[in-house]
């Protein structure tokens, strides 16, 4: 089994000296000013052992990546049920996409685009308070990853109302086809909420680990989900975790993986790592362009990839 801390420490060292590192998410006026120089990678193996390099310990926007953790609640709350809102299929259009919610009668095509994360969130509403709620939401990340420092970033989810038309857009769209319950000013609030979501690479991998263990944190030996569950949650991961280029992650990297516009990926490999990897340069689907490299090149060297060596 090749060296876990050495492989990272050099995977770091190579990306310091990319040029072409992407463009930041700069529709969100919060993380346009964010440097594209930030890179950082942790890793968290099955024993416990972390290793971690680059700018791993400073806090960024996760964004997309708290779907993962949203999708995990709403199941818990709904169960099977949840799919008669969203469905499982992976979308081919990118992640704001209005015509496919028209053409398919308001059903999302997966929890992971923005009108199914927008679904999801009314399920995990569920008629309670967004501030309740939103509560529930930090509870379960900060649990995960044994954290109690994980925030809201106020600004970023400010940032994200003034200038998120499109997604109130698609939730309008939705409650248009009766697929929310819930009022939609409270819904997209919740939703740009728990986007805002910061943690850093340390924290995101930690608080993934559920996900690499059949739905077990080995840290604390409890189960966050069934093994069922997990394993579904990565499928989703898989073939819909990077929206329209979710077919080249697979290709390329071969790991479940979620990507955020913030520049994070929250990967896992299954029964071995839980991984976190942030650069915010994206590239042309919307995901981080580095983060995507780093990873490539860890599942190649710890020979991780779930389709063979």
């Amino acid at each position: 089994m090749p060296d876990l801390e050495k492989v990272v420490h050099e995977i770091a060292e190579e990306m310091r000296a990319y040029e072409d590192r992407g463009r930041v998410a700069s529709y969100i006026p919060e993380l346009a000013r964010v440097d594209p120089k930030n890179f950082g990678i942790a890793v968290i193996a099955a024993d416990g052992t972390l290793a971690a390099g680059g700018d791993c310990d400073r806090p960024f926007s996760i964004q997309s990546i708290s779907k993962v953790f949203t999708l995990t609640l709403a199941l818990g709350k709904a169960g099977d049920r949840l799919w008669t809102r969203v469905g499982r299929e992976p979308s081919g259009n990118p992640f704001n996409s209005i015509i496919q919610l028209e053409l398919e009668n308001g059903v999302p095509r997966n929890p992971f685009i923005n009108a199914g994360a927008i679904a999801v969130t009314d399920v995990i509403l569920s008629g309670h308070a967004p501030r309740s709620e939103l509560g529930e939401i930090l509870r379960f990340v900060r649990e995960a990853a044994g954290d109690d420092t994980i925030y809201i970033d106020e600004h970023v989810a400010q940032s994200e109302k003034r200038t998120g038309y499109r997604n109130i857009a698609l939730a309008n769209f939705l409650k248009s086809f009766g697929m929310l319950e819930n009022p939609v000013e409270n819904v997209v609030g919740t939703y740009f909420h728990h986007c805002a979501i910061a943690m850093t690479c340390r924290q995101l991998a930690v608080a993934g680990r559920y996900l690499a263990h059949s739905g077990r944190n080995p840290g604390t030996g409890y189960n966050i989900v069934s093994a069922e569950r997990a394993r579904r949650i990565n499928a989703l991961m898989l073939t819909c975790g990077h929206y329209d280029g979710s077919g080249e992650f697979a290709f390329r990297v071969g790991l479940p993986g979620k990507s955020g516009v913030g520049g994070g990926i929250l990967a896992v490999a299954p029964g071995q790592a839980s991984i976190a990897v942030w650069s915010p340069g994206l590239d042309e689907a919307g995901n981080s362009k580095l983060g995507r490299i780093a990873l490539e090149k860890l599942a190649q060297r710890m020979k991780w990839s779930i389709f063979g060596e």
